[in-house]
Parts: C-alpha cells; sequence; structure tokens
C-alpha cells in the first residue's frame, strides 16, 4: 500500500506520510541522485526520495559528505525532480548550511526551487532553532538524529549511537524537541532496535530507520549500498536487493515489497 490511496499514483503529499503514520502503513524511502534511477524508483512505487549528502561518497569518490556544498545539492535535486512523478521528494541541507538560520532558509529555499518538497537537517542542539525558523517560513523538515555523518569528526567514525542509558535518553530527548520544533520527519540512523522502537513511540510523526530496527515508520537505504555497489565494508543494516531481484527495477520492487512486508529490515540488519 501506498502512502496515498492504494493504486493512485497521484504526487505523494506530507499530509499523506503523516496519515500513514496515524494508519500504521509502512513507509519506503530510497536515495537517488539523477533523472533516470529516479524514474525507475518511481514506477517502482517508493514513497520518498532523498537527494542526500552520501553523493559526496557513491558519487564524487570522497571519503565522508563534508566535501558537499548547496550547489551539489541543488543540481542533483533538479536532476532528480525531472525524472519524478509521484514520490515525495527531500533534499540534504549539506555540512555548514544550516549553520545559522538565515545560511539554513537561503540554501532551503534554493532547494524548494530546485523541486524538493522538504529539506533534511542533521542533530538537535542549536538546530532546533533553525528547524522552527524553517517551519515558520513554510518550509518543511526532515530531522536527521542518531548517526549524523556531517558529525564524524567529532563522532571518531561511523558508530552506532544511543547506547548506554544516558545517551539513549538523550537521543529519546532530541526527537521530542526536534518534533516540538516543527520537524514532520525524522530519520533514526544507526540506532540499537530497542531505543529506535521507544522513539517511534514517543513521537507522533514518521520516523524512517537505516540501521534503526523494523518498529520505525518506515525504511531508508543509499542507492548504491541497496545495488551491492558499495565500495569496502558493507554495514550490518544493508541488504544487496539486486542479487534479491535480477534486475534495477526488481532490485527496488523488491525493496518496496519487503519493507511494506516487514519482512526488512530482518534482525540480522540491526544492532
Amino acid at each position: 500500500m501506498y502512502a496515498n490511496a492504494a493504486g493512485d499514483t497521484s504526487p505523494v503529499t506530507l499530509p499523506q506520510l503523516l496519515q500513514a503514520r496515524r494508519e500504521g502503513r509502512r513507509l519506503t524511502m530510497l536515495t537517488c541522485y539523477d533523472a533516470g534511477f529516479a524514474r525507475a524508483i518511481d514506477a517502482a512505487g517508493v514513497d520518498m526520495v532523498l537527494v542526500g549528502d552520501s553523493l559526496g561518497m557513491v558519487v564524487q569518490g570522497h571519503d565522508s559528505t563534508l566535501p558537499v556544498t548547496v550547489d551539489d545539492i541543488a543540481y542533483h535535486t533538479a536532476c532528480v525532480a525531472r525524472g519524478l512523478h509521484r514520490a515525495f521528494l527531500l533534499a540534504d541541507l549539506p555540512f555548514q548550511a544550516d549553520a545559522s538560520t538565515s545560511s539554513a532558509l537561503e540554501a532551503s529555499t534554493r532547494l524548494l526551487r530546485a523541486g524538493a518538497a522538504m529539506v533534511k537537517i542533521e542533530g538537535a542542539g542549536f538546530k532546533l532553532d533553525v528547524i522552527r525558523h524553517l517551519v515558520e517560513r513554510e518550509i518543511p523538515v526532515c530531522a536527521h538524529l542518531g548517526l549524523t555523518p556531517q558529525s564524524v569528526l567529532r563522532l571518531g567514525g561511523y558508530r552506532v549511537q544511543g547506547r548506554g542509558d544516558e545517551a539513549a535518553q538523550r537521543l529519546l530527548d532530541d526527537a521530542r524537541a526536534v518534533e516540538a520544533a516543527g520537524a514532520s520527519v525524522l530519520v533514526l540512523e544507526c540506532v540499537p532496535w530497542a531505543l529506535a522502537q521507544r522513539i517511534t513511540e514517543a513521537v507522533s510523526i514518521p520516523t524512517i530507520g537505516i540501521g534503526a530496527g523494523a518498529a520505525c515508520t518506515g525504511q531508508v537505504l543509499v542507492l548504491h549500498d541497496m545495488l551491492g555497489l558499495r565500495h569496502g565494508r558493507q554495514p550490518r543494516f544493508v541488504k544487496d536487493f539486486l542479487a534479491a531481484g535480477g534486475s534495477v527495477s526488481g532490485a527496488f520492487e523488491a525493496y518496496v515489497r519487503e519493507v511494506r512486508e516487514g519482512t526488512f529490515p530482518a534482525p540480522e540488519h540491526g544492532y
């Protein structure tokens, strides 16, 4: 079942995503960076597409997301938007684009003009003021907690977050805070399954997990990862759907089917 009515191929809207959360329907999201893949993802019935700053690693060849610029995200957002008819399009605010309310507003305006329907912001803290500022100016926001790749230098690498009572409580408090600030969707990355479930139960907005368990409202994977194109060690939460689906379009269809049926992620994909 899609985020909008079953069999309805009209564009997915934010109210429909919120309705899916209320009705307990699982949502699907994939990253994407060009029009060709966007068309295939859209045809498979994926609910949400994210132009992620992951493009810095999987498209540009960097070893982190930090070099990605607003120009990069705006360019790829415009490309993806041309390939979509139905899926809801989100775009990342890259490193330091949300360092102030004014810079975040300028960058977000560019991304919405490029075709995005929502921007994604990593972290809480002072970002709560940024979220409020954007939402008050009619810019929908997706928050991102847990492993936040733009914080890789402070975190000392790509590590599971929220382990231990104090860290878990901090993430739970941050989740409530980003919702109160106006975020409409929350991505949870590399969070222990039990904690992700607690967070999902504590907020009323959709939670989209990546390495955060099956109790989240929906799931997201990086396009290249789920097609088995990752360079280096594959994270535990990734499944090669190209092997399962037999073709690129089959991979997208298998992903949608398994998320909606609740068979992905399986226990071996979590922490």
